[in-house]
């Protein structure tokens, strides 16, 4: 649904793979920015981001992108985010919104904060929306619909700053939640950080038994594997910075996962169906809570659209 009047009229994406593509496609189709301003690294990627139409300008120099600007969203790895803020700190114009995407919070926090002048509102964000892949290419404006937005806006920041940056987010089709980055990083250790540790482990040990028993784990990988494969093929940048910078929420979180598998492994090893039983039954229960929220399909396969069912 096309806006009448765009949330913002200069928007400056700093990062364009997969979410700062979507926000581009998005923000374009629906008129939620009148101009959109794209600034990348690798040249390479900007020069793609060009082809594909995702913006009105192109620069490789971050500064230039931000100058007058109405809101700045910083889509890189959060390892990056301190100094992606100390570049663009003196083209920043009074009264703008800088915000980023990174499931980070409280480090980001960290890294930004002190390079942003005070004539400016800085409001970290974070959509819980992705795909494994990466890169311009990837991106696309449904990525965000039905999907929530997680603003940790730090203490004191301008009501009026925060609020039009969640206009701007369910102008993209998001949900909007309101945490502080401390809460907002342990919670998502559990939700998403630690499964996609335990993706990468698993994935890892798999490709070992293939290497050193030729036991053809890979040939005939079961669909829990599978899945498993889908969310270990995720950008390795990305989560290598996740994992460094929310440290202490994912080994909190982590801790209580291992004294859980400690327990399940007892059960097996002393036979308690009981315990299994009940552990199974509380997880499935989960499985569909999710799915009565609208955060995932009930389809079969998980909605995936086979071969067979496409023909």
């Amino acid at each position: 649904m096309t806006s009448s009047t765009p949330v913002f009229r200069r928007l400056a994406l700093i990062g364009i793979g997969l979410i700062g593509g979507s926000i581009a496609r998005v923000a374009r189709r629906d008129g939620i920015a009148g101009e959109i301003v794209i600034s990348t690294r690798r040249r390479e990627t900007l020069d793609r981001a060009a082809e594909l139409g995702l913006g009105d300008a192109y620069t490789a120099d971050m500064a230039e992108a931000v100058s007058g600007a109405d809101c700045v969203i910083v889509s890189v790895p959060v390892g990056a985010s301190g100094a992606v803020a100390a570049a663009i700190a003196g083209s920043l114009k009074p009264g703008a919104i800088v915000s980023d995407v990174g499931s980070v919070k409280s480090d980001v926090v960290r890294q930004m904060q002190p390079h942003l002048p005070a004539h400016v509102h800085f409001v970290p964000a974070h959509p819980v929306a992705g795909t494994e892949h990466s890169g311009p290419d990837a991106g696309f404006p449904e990525l965000f619909r039905n999907r929530w937005c997680i603003l940790t806006p730090p203490p004191g920041t301008d009501p009026a700053a925060v609020d039009t940056l969640a206009r701007f987010w369910r102008a993209c089709g998001s949900k909007v939640e309101f945490m502080t980055p401390e809460h907002h990083d342990m919670v998502l250790a559990i939700t998403s950080h630690i499964p996609h540790l335990i993706a990468y482990n698993i994935v890892g040990t798999a490709a070992h038994l293939e290497q050193v028993t030729a036991s053809e784990v890979i040939k005939f990988s079961a669909g829990g594997f599978r899945d498993f494969t889908r969310i270990a093929a995720s950008d390795p940048t990305m989560w290598r910075d996740v994992f460094l910078h929310n440290k202490e929420a994912v080994l909190e979180m982590l801790g209580r996962f291992i004294e859980d598998l400690f327990a399940l492994q007892r059960s097996i090893r002393f036979g308690d169906g009981d315990a299994l039983f009940e552990l199974f039954t509380k997880t499935r229960a989960i499985r569909r809570g999710i799915i009565d929220v609208g955060q995932d399909t009930a389809a079969p396969d998980f909605g995936r659209q086979t071969a067979e069912k496409q023909g």
